[in-house]
This record gives structure tokens, sequence and C-alpha cells, in this order.
């Protein structure tokens, strides 16, 4: 089944009620920013989808870095309480995509307008873009070492072109490639996992129970700062839920789309959040991939550890790193599906990945990511407050097709918002994206009922 393009079907789409809905098949790579029309994941095939692709190796750090503040029960209600919270997150905010089934920088012209857009998208893909290269290179190198480990091959560039451009590969699939890539990875990665936690209990047993099972630890601030930081790996998917909502099967509901976003990443959040905590703890090493890769007298560990890190940055990158950009591009520049695609793949390698792996440029990367994190709870609070109280949950497709229509240029309203939340988010940046949500939309709101440049925004 094809789709026109956004153009052709301005004028023919219904204003109010959502486009009807088929879930037979589509081609691989048929992918476009009109309406979505064939829906190909049912509830399995989109819950294993979310749970092979917000695979982060990030959440290994994140467990680490609570260590000392809380213990073992509080970082696991710590990690239960973030994933609870990004449930609720994407399906708030993926409800648009999924009734409509309109994409991210569709849905965000109701309340950016059509150029306006850009800040969102930008905010969203070129982090994107930056993880991609950051993440395959990883991959690469965990391929590398398992080459050399067992052939005594060691070509670290050979991997990551060939690892890059398998990536590439499977991107120009779409969703038909991303549903079946994710489905079948999901197994491996549970797998793993468990192994891993496995070994890492067995390993450090006697020492974790006798230091994180009695600590005090605090259920105070850093308690609160500890949701926020598994809650923030999965931050920007927030924004752009809608891209994955539009593919899933209608006649599901908002609460049972909120179990399956939070019962999809909690698992893998759980058990790599627990690893770094534990590992960390026993250890003294922050990084628990090094750990592994220093069990030498364990090569099935060794070998398990190395390929999920290589599998994992293909599930998550597909998903979460190529998607975004690849409709931004769609989007800005109107290129076709599967140009956009492999044009962000060749980005990644723009990114010189090998110089963000280095020491010296640990800082420059976090202040990157402190930076761009700033801006994705004020863009989520302005699209919420858009949807559910400015738009009553109620959008006119045909407007948000006709780039001549009230929501052409920039509305102002959600720019000051946005600008209001990253200044709060910025004050208070221990709990930045909680900081930021009612400062942006409430801004958001009262500038819309009340300010008149905003007014044509509002019809």
């Amino acid at each position: 089944m094809s789709h026109p393009t956004p153009d052709s079907t301005a004028a023919g789409i219904a204003a109010s009620p959502s486009p009807v809905a088929d879930h037979g098949t589509k081609a691989p790579g048929e992918e476009s920013l009109a309406p979505q029309r064939t829906r190909i994941m049912g509830r399995g095939s989109y819950f294993l989808a979310w749970f092979g692709g917000c695979v982060s190796i990030g959440t290994f750090t994140m467990g680490s870095s609570v260590v000392g503040t809380l213990n073992l029960i509080q970082a696991t209600l710590a990690i239960a309480i973030g994933c609870f919270v990004i449930g609720i997150a994407l399906a708030v905010n993926g409800a648009a995509g999924y009734k409509y089934g309109i994409p991210f920088m569709v849905q965000a012209r109701s309340a950016f307008g059509f150029t306006g857009t850009r800040l969102p998208g930008l905010v969203r893909a070129v982090p994107a873009v930056v993880w991609y290269g950051f993440q395959s290179w990883i991959g690469a190198g965990a391929l590398n070492m398992v080459s050399a480990t067992l052939f005594g091959f060691d070509n670290l560039v050979f991997f990551f072109i060939a690892f890059q451009f398998l990536q590439i590969g499977l991107s120009v699939m779409g969703f038909q490639g991303i549903k079946w890539l994710e489905n079948i990875g999901s197994a491996f990665i549970l797998a793993s996992l468990v192994y891993m936690f496995y070994s890492t209990v067995v390993r450090y047993g006697d020492v974790l129970s006798a230091n994180l099972l009695t600590m005090e630890g605090s259920w105070g601030l850093p308690f609160w700062g500890a949701t926020m930081l598994f809650l923030g790996i999965y931050s920007t998917m927030m924004l752009n839920v809608g891209d994955y909502a539009r593919e899933h099967k209608t006649g599901t509901g908002q609460g049972l789309l909120t179990t399956i976003y939070a019962m999809s990443i909690l698992p893998c959040t759980l058990f790599m959040g627990l690893i770094g905590f534990m590992v960390s703890e026993a250890t003294g090493v922050a990084d628990p991939i090094q750990v592994f890769a220093n069990a030498v007298d364990n090569t099935p560990l060794l070998m398990t550890t190395l390929l999920f890190i290589a599998f994992a940055q293909v599930t998550t990158n597909v998903l979460n790193n190529v998607v975004p950009p690849t409709y931004v591009l769609m989007d800005i520049f109107k290129m076709k599906f599967r140009t956009a695609t492999v044009l962000v793949g060749l980005l990644a390698f723009a990114t010189f990945p090998w110089k963000l792996v280095q020491p010296d440029s640990a800082a420059g990367l976090q202040l990157f990511v402190q930076t761009y994190s700033a801006f994705l709870g004020p863009i989520f609070a302005v699209l919420v407050v858009d949807y559910y109280l400015i738009r009553r949950r109620t959008l006119d497709l045909g407007k948000l097709y006709d780039e001549n229509g009230p929501y052409r240029g920039v509305n102002l309203a959600a720019l000051i918002a946005t600008a209001v939340g990253i200044v709060a988010a910025l004050t208070f940046s221990s709990i930045s994206w909680y900081a930021s949500l009612i400062p942006a939309g409430l801004t958001y709101f009262l500038l819309m009922k009340h300010w008149a440049p905003c007014q044509r925004f509002c019809q």
C-alpha cells in the first residue's frame, strides 16, 4: 500500500476524525509523513520493539552513579519509578500519533508552527545522529574484541565501517525491518542480561549483601534525582514517541499503552542499572563492561557481554537514533525515507565517534548532553499542553498539512515557553526534567489563551 506525499494529501484529509487505519502489510521502507493508515505492529511486537530498542549502555553508568547514595532497595525503586514515569509520558505524548497516525514533526506543527518545528526537530535529531555514531563505534569495538579474542583478527576501522553499513541496510527497510529486528533481538538481549546479572551476584554476592542491604541510603532529593537519571535516558523518546505509536494497531487504550511502555522498558533498565550499581559497589570500577572485559577466566561471560554490547547498539540505533533525524530530513528537505535514512547513516560518520570516546572528550560530551537535555522537558510540556488543553485532543489534519494555513511560520508562545522551561531546568539541574514541566506548560497555556499574536494558532 503506497502513501501519497504530505503535500498531495493536504487538501483531502478529513478535518477532525482520525484516518481509517487498516492492519494489513506494507512494503519495507514505505514510510512517509502522511497520516499512517497501514499499521503493522500488534501489542506483542510493539512491546518487543520497545524492549529491544531501549537498551542504553549508559544505564550501566547511571547505576554506578548512585553508589554510596542509595541502598539496593532504594536503587531498585528509583529505577522502577523512573520507568513508570516514562510509561506515562510516552502514552500521554504518543496519543496524538496513535490516534491520527501522524509523526512527531507533524504533531509539533500545531504548537510550534511549520517553521518553528525545526527547533524541536533539531533538538531531537542532532543528539540522535551523535549517539548513532558514538554507539556504532562502541558496538564495532565490541565486535573487534570478539574477533581478536577468537580469531586473532584485530581491525577496528574495518568493523566500524562494516557495522555502520549493516545498520544502514537494516534502517532502509523502515518499520518492517525494525519490527523483526527488535522482536528477534529481544530474546538474545534478555538472555544476555539475565546471565550477566547472575554472574554478578555469584561473583560479588558476599560483598553486596554486606554493604548494599545494610546501608541507610537516602529517600530525599538524591532518591528523586536518581529516578530522573533513569528517566532521562529515554527523555528524547518522549518527544517523538508519535513516530512509533502511529505504527501500532488501533484498539489499545491509554492505560494499557502506559503498561506496555513501562513494562517493556523496565526489565532492561532494571537489570542494567542494578548490574552497574552492584559491580561499582563491589569493585570500585564505574564501568561494568570494563570489569566483564577483564574477566579473562570466564570466556563465556566475556563473549556474552561483548556480543550483547554490539547487538544492543544495533537495536537501539535503528529504533531510537535513525527514525527521528530521518523524519526531520523528510520534513525540512522533502526527502524520501530511504534517501534520508542513508544520509543519516553517513552523517553518523561525520560525528567522529573515535574522538568522542577519548578521555579528554568526556567533558565536552557531558556538556553536550546537559545542554540538549535542558530542552527536552520544556518541549514535552508544550506538546502535551497543546494537545490536551488547547486542542482538547481534536486535531484538524487538513490544517496540519497546509503550509499556508493557520500554522504557518513560528508560534512565539511555544518558543517563549520553551525558553522559560530551559531556565527552570538549568536552575534545578539535578531534577531538570521535572522542574521544567510546570513553568513551560503554564507559560504556553497562558500565552495561547491571552496573547493576541498567538491566537491564530488556537484555531
